[in-house]
């Protein structure tokens, strides 16, 4: 079993679409922990609505490539448009910020609030 933290955030309609998004991927793992919601200010592209982030810590035996694919495909599933601007509004971002204690997402090292939302999970334990 695979032990995943994944982020999750929305800068359109965020609480419903952060709900929908975990309600989905619920049916294809099994989430152990959620973290609080945050409000974070855009990144890039400042002139738009905070986010809403939060995390998940999650056990799959999908393998991480599986994982990617699910994380997108959820994205897509609720209507993510990915011809907006890298930085601009979204309904969903799901990103894979930990696989078994290892941290792949490099954004992890400059984004304090991704750094608060992993040690909020650790330390539920």
């Amino acid at each position: 079993m695979n032990c995943v933290i994944v982020g999750v955030g929305s800068n359109i309609r965020p609480e419903e679409n952060i709900t929908l998004a975990i309600r989905e991927l619920e049916k294809s793992v099994k989430i152990i922990r959620k973290t609080g919601l945050m409000r974070t200010a855009p990144i890039g592209i400042t002139d738009q609505p905070d986010f809403i982030n939060g995390a998940l810590l999650v056990e799959t035996p999908m393998g991480i490539e599986q994982m990617k694919t699910l994380l997108k495909g959820l994205e897509d599933l609720l209507g993510r448009d990915r011809t907006l601007p890298k930085f601009g509004p979204r309904i969903i971002d799901l990103d894979l910020l930990a696989w078994n204690g290892e941290i792949l997402d490099k954004d992890y090292y400059t984004r304090d609030f991704l750094r608060k939302l992993v040690d909020e999970l650790t330390a539920m334990k």
